[in-house]
């Protein structure tokens, strides 16, 4: 235990303080005690005289020897020494307790199984005499009289009677000795009855009961030597006698133990007792006793006395038992020593030694009070009275017991911590703390407190203040002083008898002296006092990495100082404790930061770096760590807890060093012109984002004095430029070196799903994620800053998507236009030979046509681009797009919050379709395409529509420009030999100014030859905005994919024509010219019979189309993924609707068109055909009835239902649908008049997609296209829903206008309802502008077309 310091001198004593009267009252023998000097030599001789009578007490042993026999003696029978029991007084002390015949019968079935621990009852003899005794107590009338009276007379006499017939079975008639054995079995029923009255408690009730039942088993068990006796031959017995004493002190074990205390030789001991063994005799300690009894009688206050105990019942408590431990004690003396008696009045001693392991435990040295057979002789009513002198008035017991008592345990503790060092140095014994005191040393304590009649209480409390003292004066440590409160706070063991000299100080205190209660509270104070500056010493060090324990002191201060009830607690100390406490370890905390901030950061500051700074707040961190975790189960200590202190120490001592020294490193680098490592920066950032977060924690209310963001943002934009500048490379890189092939371990594998993509889509969204990542770890505090971080990335990422797909799109258009083998070898022939190629090819166009043949390769990046799309909604999911967005508009400066002026534009021109384009081949038709192109290249080309002057593209393409620009579209006509023919050209200029209301706008544009081309155009501001990027990224992706599906399913769309032409209707509906229509055709009198062809015929015409469809989508399936499978068969069914449509009215103009109706037949055929091959491309299971191929929802679009209309009207009268179409005009023209009523509410109910285009009977002016309502899958499904739904609620006549054009009455009304539609469109634009303006005054511009989350 370390000396308290100079910050614990505030814990002074309080002891002085206390008032006499406190403890002055309790402890009148405690002050005499210190008064009084015991010499070494009085306490050595003292605990001598004690030693040396406990061996002349002690048992001695008997030697056996043969004499004459003696002439006999008067014996009693068993029956008169059972007959004594009669004469106990019968009351309810006297009498057997309730269940005690249960439990001996219990018992008694024991000991006939065999299963009695006892040896004495393992004798088949005994057995056979209980078993008899058993069967007599069951029986019903004695079992229940024997309940009722509970006496003990009539069990042990019908035992005896049950014991006599048992053993006389089988004995002559001249034997007498089996009743020697009667006594003996007698003798061990009534100890089974006292047993069982211990085991239960019961003999503290009945003492009077149990004292005559134990002096009937000693009077029973005197006879057991007869037993012998029958046995000698020559009428001569065998006894024994005390072996002689040798007073020799290596036969005295307790005067070794005096020995050894006092540190004497055995010669110099042994000469003392040669001196004084006459005059320390049992017979002087006998008159001790006769002489302390006499003063405690006579109230002297020679002894305790009333004035020593704080109640009278307390005084004669002590006294009633100080009285029965004389007589015992006495009554031990005269039985040891038969030459101590003077006279005895009763019946003659039974010799109790000899069987002293059959009997009772004997505690403390002597029997019970109820085994005295005699009071009369130990009457001391002879003994003077005159004790003048203090000196000569005991031989054994010293003046002043207390003083030398403790004198005395002071010494032995003293040997035996001693003998521990010794032990302990030579490595013979641990020598554990728990052992204070050794067996011999507690037994010669036991005896003289027993000798010296010293109170337990005083016992206990003295051995306390003993330990005490050591502890105090620093000689033991904490775990000893701990033992020593266990060793008397120990509660007696169940079942048998304390053999400790020290009773549980847990007991009941009222009994206690004055005196003890004041040295209890005396050594409690002094103890609680030294444990504060221990346990202030041990907290000085509580934050070292190594600390003491402290767990001992606090156990010891709350559970034996504090708790105890003499203990009395001062509020004044504890809050001068926690105060000192508190400040110590403040100093302490500084202390021990300073010295980690002297070892992590150098003195240089030329040589400072991050690392240092995140090296210190490490080791702040695990310092704070280590104390949390080190207090974590008992934070508080005393009302002081370590943790809090130092943390509100040490975290904003190094958050402001940190802060300067991280200013000083960015300053030193912007002088020398040097940059700092960016992983640096970011893992500062990590660092202190975690002290940050910790601090925040638990330091709730103060603010982190680092400005991390502010402090550290650079080092993440300059991530961003570095790895901006690298995105395109890195695409490059990984197309360069990816060969588009599927990743199966074999090359005749069968891939997987996930193995159809190639390594290079893969490659690129792992460094975009890698790109991403670093700024996502950082856990960035600001959400304006990061919002803005994802910003300037999502404009990367979209530049590097953009890239990839630009670079796939033209590796997949350069394979699907390759030319064939045919095709190369005809360029090499003459123009003749062309012209004979072809006719050849016209002649045997009826043979079967081979599936193109598509390079694994090509459907390997249309997989490529469909990864693609997905792991870009995955990535704007991750990055929470929208939630940026809204971060940056809610915290946007004023001037920023209202719409910005733009520098770039996006101009969206969809080439939708032309009309009566000149005819270029011989048949009277054109293979047309355009090419766009602005001054200085060609920007953009469609796809080819075989065999149309009436073409439809529905091809889109953005461009990008900073002010006006003028494109041009020029129509070309593929030929598949030779140089494409020119069609015609127009122009068209693309002026934001003209689009500054965002209102997407039509053209039809004559074109220089013949014709017109019709251009739908909407604009865009090109925005530094995170839901613009993503949404551009995303629609150059589905561009991609579409425009590569596009490709896909044209290479197939020229046999869909050749099948679904109407040359394939009349040849299905032609006979031919046989012999029975010559003959029909002259037989003019015949009635004519309408025929057409059979179902099995009108689905046989169509076994090629399908054979060719499953041969292609065999070579598909190989490669392609599922859902790329059914993007194609999506699209390639879009060719199938617009071919059917085409075939069945012709394209929505005013001009009269020269395409005839078809028949019904031929309507007939058509619509059956749409039937097998809605059914073919849903590819139900037979079996299973589940669809594999495209789902019904998405077969049966709108275009399909508009097909399905036709249908509906096509045979109807000019006029019905005239007036059909005239009604819809009427209904679209009211809602339309609706709309324009709906914008007078307030902007928040106008409902941001509205279409007031789709009312007006034109295109819907609402931007379906928008880049913004394109930023993710979810936004572009539910724009195509949105449009799915318009198309089927809103009914519109183009239909019907599309069969009218193929009447000619109809012309005037055709062109008068286009000029209609003309007129309406434009009123809608211009409701359109005043919508806008309404909701741009609540939310912007985009308010109308971007829902905010």
């Amino acid at each position: 235990m370390s000396t308290a310091s100079t910050r614990s001198r505030g814990f002074s004593r309080r002891l002085d303080s206390q008032s006499s009267e406190n403890i002055g009252r309790r402890s009148r023998n405690v002050s005499i005690a210190r008064r009084r000097t015991i010499s070494y030599n009085d306490a050595y001789t003292y605990a001598l005289r004690v030693a040396y009578l406990a061996y002349l007490l002690q048992p001695r042993a008997r030697r056996r020897q043969s004499v004459a026999a003696p002439r006999p003696r008067a014996q009693k029978s068993s029956a008169s020494i059972i007959s004594d029991l009669s004469l106990v007084k019968d009351h309810k002390s006297t009498r057997l307790p309730h269940g005690f015949v249960g439990r001996l019968e219990n018992r008694l079935t024991g000991v006939f199984k065999g299963i009695e621990k006892e040896k004495a009852y393992q004798d088949e003899g005994v057995r056979r005499t209980f078993a008899a005794f058993l069967n007599e107590l069951r029986e019903p009338g004695f079992n229940k009289r024997m309940r009722e009276e509970r006496r003990a007379e009539p069990l042990v006499l019908i035992f005896f009677s049950n014991a006599t017939k048992e053993l006389s079975k089988g004995q002559p008639p001249d034997d007498i000795s089996w009743k020697l054995m009667v006594d003996r079995h007698v003798a061990l029923f009534v100890r089974i009855i006292i047993l069982i009255l211990r085991d239960h408690g019961w003999d503290k009730d009945r003492p009077e009961l149990a004292s005559q039942l134990s002096v009937l088993e000693v009077k029973l068990l005197a006879h057991d030597q007869d037993l012998a006796q029958a046995s000698q031959k020559d009428g001569g017995t065998a006894t024994t006698e005390l072996a002689p004493l040798s007073y020799n002190v290596d036969d005295m074990p307790l005067v070794q133990v005096v020995v050894k205390v006092f540190g004497l030789r055995n010669s110099q001991v042994q000469s003392d007792i040669n001196k004084y063994k006459d005059v320390w005799t049992a017979k002087a300690a006998l008159q001790d006793l006769k002489t302390y009894q006499v003063q405690l009688n006579l109230n002297t206050r020679r002894t305790l006395s009333n004035d020593d105990f704080d109640s009278n019942d307390a005084f004669e408590a002590w006294k009633k038992a100080e009285a029965g431990d004389l007589s015992q004690m006495m009554f031990s003396i005269m039985q040891s020593n038969p030459e101590t008696k003077t006279s005895t009045t009763g019946s003659t001693l039974p010799y109790l030694s000899t069987r002293s392991s059959d009997l009772a435990t004997i505690d403390s040295g002597y029997s019970e009070p109820s085994e005295v057979c005699s009071v009369d002789a130990l009457s001391l009513a002879d003994s003077s009275n005159d004790y003048s002198d203090d000196h000569n008035l005991y031989t054994f017991i010293p003046p002043d017991v207390r003083s030398y008592y403790r004198f005395i345990l002071l010494q032995i503790v003293n040997h035996e911590l001693q003998n521990r060092k010794t032990n302990v140095s030579e490595g013979k014994a641990e020598g554990h703390p728990t052992t204070l005191l050794s067996k011999q040393s507690m037994d010669l304590l036991n005896e003289i407190s027993l000798r010296w009649r010293i109170p337990p209480s005083t016992r206990a409390v003295l051995f306390l203040d003993v330990f005490r003292e050591k502890y105090v004066e620093q000689e033991i440590d904490l775990d000893t002083l701990d033992s020593a409160f266990v060793f008397v706070n120990q509660p007696p063991v169940e079942k048998s008898r304390r053999s400790s000299f020290i009773p549980a100080l847990t007991a009941s205190r009222e009994n206690w002296t004055r005196a003890d209660f004041g040295v209890m509270t005396h050594l409690l104070s002094s103890l609680h006092e030294a444990l504060l500056r221990q346990l202030y010493e041990t907290m000085m060090h509580c934050y070292d990495t190594k600390v003491p324990p402290i767990g001992s002191v606090m156990y010891i201060l709350e559970n034996y100082v504090e708790a105890d009830p003499n203990f009395i607690p001062k509020s004044e100390d504890h809050e001068e404790f926690r105060s000192h406490v508190h400040n110590g370890l403040v100093e302490k905390a500084k202390e021990v930061y300073q010295e980690h901030l002297d070892k992590e950061i150098p003195p240089n500051t030329d040589v400072w770096e991050f690392y240092h700074v995140m090296q210190l707040g490490k080791a702040v961190m695990k310092l704070v760590q280590r104390i949390q975790k080190r207090y974590k189960n008992n934070p508080e200590i005393m009302g002081v807890n370590p943790s809090p202190i130092l943390i509100k120490c040490v975290l904003p001592m190094y958050a402001e060093d940190a802060r300067d020294i991280i200013a000083r490193i960015i300053q030193q680098a912007k002088d020398k012109n040097e940059g700092i490592g960016i992983q640096d920066g970011f893992d500062l950032y990590k660092e202190l984002a975690e002290i940050r977060q910790f601090y925040i924690s638990t330091l709730p209310g103060d603010t982190f004095p680092i400005p991390i963001e502010k402090l550290l943002v650079d080092f993440v934009w300059r991530w961003i430029r570095m790895t901006d500048e690298k995105v395109v490379d890195w695409v490059n890189q990984a197309i360069k070196q990816d060969d588009f092939k599927v990743r199966t371990e074999l090359p005749n594998d069968i891939p997987s799903e996930e193995q159809r993509h190639s390594v290079s889509v893969i490659d690129i969204f792992r460094f975009l994620n890698e790109f991403i990542n670093p700024i996502v770890q950082l856990n960035w505090n600001d959400d304006v800053g990061y919002a803005k971080f994802m910003t300037a990335i999502s404009k990367s990422i979209g530049a590097g998507v953009a890239r990839y797909c630009e670079v796939l799109e033209q590796m997949f258009s350069r394979e699907m236009d390759r030319l064939t083998p045919e095709q190369e070898s005809s360029l090499s022939q003459s123009r003749q030979e062309k012209w004979m190629q072809m006719a050849k090819e016209a002649w045997n166009s009826k043979e079967k046509i081979e599936p193109f043949q598509f390079f694994p390769e090509s459907f390997v990046k249309l997989n490529n681009i469909e990864y693609a799309l997905h792991q870009l909604d995955k990535l704007e999911r991750d990055i929470n797009v929208d939630a940026c967005a809204d971060v940056l508009a809610k915290n946007a400066p004023p001037s920023l919050k209202h719409p910005r002026k733009t520098t770039n534009y996006v101009f969206t021109v969809k080439i939708v379709e032309a009309e009566d384009l000149k005819g270029c081949d011989m048949d009277g038709l054109s293979d047309p395409y355009v090419s766009l192109a602005d001054e200085s290249q060609r920007i953009f080309k469609t796809r080819i529509i075989y065999d149309n002057l009436n073409p439809r593209w529905d091809d889109t393409v953005d461009i990008i420009t900073k002010g006006p620009q003028n494109i041009i579209a020029t129509v070309w006509d593929w030929d598949a030999v030779g140089s494409h023919d020119y069609m015609g050209r127009t122009s068209l200029k693309l002026d934001p100014a003209h689009f500054a209301d965002f209102v997407p706008r039509e053209y039809w544009l004559d074109l220089d030859t013949q014709g017109r081309i019709l251009l739908r155009v909407s604009m865009e501001g090109e925005r530094d905005d995170i839901q613009f990027y993503f949404g551009k990224a995303f629609r150059t992706v589905k561009r991609a994919e579409r425009e590569m599906t596009r490709k896909t399913t044209e290479k197939l769309s020229a046999y869909i024509n050749h099948c679904l032409s109407r040359r394939a209707l009349r040849a299905l509906l032609s006979k031919g010219i046989t012999m029975s229509t010559v003959s029909s055709y002259f037989n003019r009198n015949r009635a004519p019979t309408a025929s057409g062809p059979t179902q099995a015929e009108i689905e046989g015409a169509l076994d090629t189309l399908f054979t060719y469809f499953d041969d292609n989508f065999s070579i598909m399936n190989q490669t392609l993924t599922a859902e790329a499978m059914r993007t194609v068969m999506a699209r390639l069914w879009k060719e199938v609707l617009v071919t059917v449509e085409s075939l069945l009215v012709p394209p929505l103009s005013d001009k009269p068109s020269n395409q005839r109706p078809l028949t019904q037949q031929e309507v007939d055929v058509v619509s059956r055909w749409l039937l097998l091959l809605l059914n073919f491309f849903n590819a139900v299971d037979e079996e299973t009835g589940e669809a594999n191929g495209v789902p019904m929802d998405i077969l049966k679009s709108p275009k399909y239902h508009e097909i399905q209309s036709l249908f509906f009207f096509y045979f109807e009268p000019t006029d019905n649908l005239i007036r059909t179409s005239e009604r819809m005009a009427s209904a679209t023209s009211a809602r339309h008049q609706a709309n324009r009523n709906r914008l007078s509410a307030p902007p928040s109910t106008l409902s941001p997609f509205s279409a007031i285009g789709g009312a007006a009977g034109i295109p819907s002016a609402r931007r379906s296209k928008s880049i913004m309502l394109s930023r993710n899958l979810g936004t572009m499904k539910k724009a195509k829903q949105e449009k799915w739904r318009e198309a089927q609620a809103e009914p519109n006549d183009d239909m019907i206008l599309r069969i009218l054009r193929m009447r000619p009455e109809a012309h005037a009304y055709i062109r008068d309802r286009s000029r209609q539609k003309e007129r309406l469109a434009t009123a809608a634009a211009a409701d359109l502008i005043v919508k806008q303006s309404l909701m741009a005054g609540n939310g912007g511009r985009m308010a109308s077309i971007l829902p905010r989350r």
